[in-house]
């Protein structure tokens, strides 16, 4: 039976038997949903019901839980209003926790151990001291009466002689084991310590946290569960790649991963865990397309009057603005859902955790990319189908060429059957250099008029490594729009391609570079304008 939020929310506890009894528990939460921001939590409740009325009240859920977002269903009673309470609570206690019970007997167990160990360094102490105050003693013991004569010296010089060595020689023997029992002591307190962390850890009675008081009904006394569902704010994931780059057999293997974090003041331990694309707190429906006023004016007549102009001008402004504050709808595919097969501990307010999802091989195009108008060296570029069937979402991608790590880099989606690039560092061995050898007064390469300007360059590739790699050289010259400006331009070899990827005057030469060798393009162009005019 499942109750949403509605009218018996909003009578709350008023709603509720009058002086019921009251059933105090802890819930457990035993499944998560997080979205890219925020989670759905699901918890559990076992509790004994008595015959008839009572109220339940749910000691433990976080203290931002939202109440419009929450769920019930129960088996075993039927379920009335429900509130959540954040003032007159009992005090929250761990003590029933097995786990905690466990880690308080461990804290007390160590502490034990401290004592006992700092007991033994004690005895040790003690001993020492005994030997050395009885040493000093006996030093300081002198002769006097019938003792003072030639032979009674001799025989307390040799007693004394004797019981100081006997007492030094204890307390060297008693310090010996003090190292020993020094460094049991380090131990205990290091047993300690981590005794006191895992405690503390387990341990959430100083969390901030809310009640939830749910009014049941049960028709004969017996074991009920419920289950609650919630949502809380602070908690997101994204996705997180490896990606490994290998170019003999050319393979790029790309090992999925997601980082989860929350921040709900409690730890999510042993869950099953779902991961959601939905984005349940962004925008759910589409944007509104406002009407769009638009007129033409006299631009000498409105310059006329600057009241007329400063009053249709800001008539003529405001539905411009507005049409451009309001954003197009967001358009979202289909929700993406990765549930977790092993269950997940999630601890609270600490770093994120990753998880590894799983692996995708794929066959890339490798070749070398080459700038040589703004770098010096060339970068290996992997071009790659996505035929996985699976789709790679947006997030951060760490970059291994041949198991070594190269840099990171961020990705957009990725759907089955798209086709993707991917940069993987730069090949220090593949040397680019952009020469214009044109001399002329003014700038080097560059020979202009009034009327014309012509410029010259020389593109160079040289490969010093001991392989040959396949080059994708890209450079550009201008382009124009108007008919009265020309331009013109000569290649030496002829481009490849060109207008790359629909950007008009962007060339791009491809050819295979052996171990050794050098490349060079000679790219020539002239803009030719009437006379009277200025170029920009």
């Amino acid at each position: 039976m499942r109750y949403f939020i509605g009218l018996a929310w909003a009578l709350g506890i008023a709603a509720g038997p009058a002086m019921a009894d009251q059933i105090v528990v802890g819930s457990h939460i035993t499944a998560v949903t997080v979205y890219p921001q925020g989670a759905q939590v699901t918890r559990e409740v076992e509790f004994t019901a008595p015959a008839g009325a009572s109220e339940l009240l749910i000691t433990d859920l976080p203290a931002d839980t939202q109440a419009e977002l929450i769920r019930l269903q129960a088996t075993g009673v039927v379920l009335g209003a429900f509130s959540l309470r954040t003032d007159r609570l009992p005090p929250r206690d761990d003590s029933t926790d097995p786990d905690v019970v466990a880690a308080k007997a461990a804290v007390e167990a160590a502490e034990a151990g401290v004592r006992a160990a700092q007991a033994g360094v004690d005895a040790i102490s003690a001993s020492v001291e005994a030997a050395e105050a009885q040493a000093d003693f006996l030093r300081r013991v002198k002769p006097e009466g019938a003792a003072v004569t030639v032979d009674g010296v001799k025989a307390l010089t040799a007693m004394i002689g004797a019981e100081v060595l006997a007492a030094r020689q204890a307390a060297l023997t008693a310090g010996l084991g003090l190292p020993a029992a020094q460094k049991a002591v380090e131990d205990a307190q290091k047993l300690l310590t981590d005794a006191q962390a895992s405690q503390q850890a387990l341990s959430q009675g100083a969390a901030d946290y809310t009640g939830l008081s749910v009014a049941v009904t049960a028709d004969t006394a017996g074991t009920a569960h419920l289950v609650v569902t919630h949502y809380v704010s602070e908690a997101s994931w994204q996705p997180v790649y490896d990606m490994m780059l290998t170019r003999k057999d050319p393979k790029l293997t790309i090992a999925r991963g997601v980082l989860v974090s929350q921040y709900s003041g409690e730890d999510w331990q042993a869950v099953d865990l779902t991961l959601s694309t939905a984005q349940p707190s962004a925008q759910a429906e589409p944007s509104t397309v406002w009407p769009e006023l638009r007129r033409v004016y006299d631009p000498v007549e409105m310059a006329k009057s600057d009241a007329m102009a400063g009053g249709e001008m800001g008539a003529l402004a405001e539905p411009v603005m507005e049409a451009a504050v309001v954003g197009a709808p967001m358009i979202q595919g289909d929700v993406v859902v990765y549930n977790y097969p092993a269950k997940v501990d999630v601890a609270g307010g600490v770093e994120n955790l990753r998880l590894a999802l799983d692996e995708i091989t794929l066959v890339p195009t490798i070749k070398a990319w080459a700038v040589p108008r703004y770098d010096q060296t060339a970068f290996v570029m992997a071009k790659f189908v996505n035929d996985s069937g699976e789709i790679l979402l947006p997030g951060q991608a760490f970059l291994l060429r041949e198991g070594v790590l190269v840099g990171a880099t961020s990705i957009g989606v990725v759907a089955p059957g798209d086709e993707a690039e991917i940069a993987f560092g730069a090949i220090e061995g593949i040397r680019l250099k952009r020469e214009m050898p044109l001399r002329a007064e003014g700038d080097r390469g560059i020979l202009s008029s009034s009327t014309q300007v012509e410029e010259k360059a020389v593109l160079q590739v040289e490969n010093l490594t001991a392989e040959s790699w396949p080059v994708r050289l890209v450079d550009g010259v201008p382009y124009s729009e108007q008919e009265e400006l020309e331009i013109s331009y000569t290649a030496d070899p002829a481009p490849s391609e060109v207008d790359v990827d629909g950007q008009r005057g962007v060339l791009a030469w491809e050819f295979e570079l052996g171990a050794g060798e050098k490349k060079a393009v000679q790219l020539d162009h002239v803009i030719s304008w009437p006379e009277g005019k200025e170029l920009q």
